[in-house]
């Protein structure tokens, strides 16, 4: 993946194929492009808002789009703090409309849920990025 557009293109696929209850965990380093993927995502979703990074506020939750987006970052909490969070009910729909759930720092998780899709965004040497993607074979996804 080049750039910023590709991450950003990426995650608009990603929004254009996902069904309520997808869960997206993001890992990589600071400005490796978690953001703009959930940016992409939100474009693929419809979501007409602008999505920002929920650093302080830990969880923008967007419901103007086709499907509910459901966004959290967990750079500033220990793994203890998340727990205390609750954040299961946004991927197994209690409490909240299914929608799609991107977790950014996902690594600082003391718990994943059963299905996800796990993208880890890497710099590379050249500037550009690689983005790694795991998910489950039921999905079949055709980036």
């Amino acid at each position: 993946m080049a750039d910023s557009p590709a991450t950003y293109h990426l995650g608009q696929r990603l929004g254009a194929l996902l069904s309520p209850g997808s869960i997206i965990l993001l890992e990589g380093d600071l400005g490796a492009g978690k953001t703009t993927l959930v940016q992409g995502l939100g474009a693929g979703l419809e979501i007409p808002e602008n999505i920002e990074s929920p650093t302080f506020t830990l969880i923008n939750e967007y419901h103007s789009g086709r499907i509910p987006l459901y966004h959290l970052d967990l750079y500033r909490l220990e793994p203890s703090e998340v727990e205390q969070l609750n954040i299961e009910l946004y991927w197994e729909g209690i409490e909240v409309t299914p929608g799609i759930t991107a977790i950014e720092w996902a690594e600082r998780l003391p718990y994943q849920p059963d299905d996800f899709i796990k993208i880890g965004l890497k710099h590379q040497d050249d500037g550009s990025r690689l983005a790694e993607i795991i998910y489950p074979e039921s999905l079949q996804l055709k980036l």
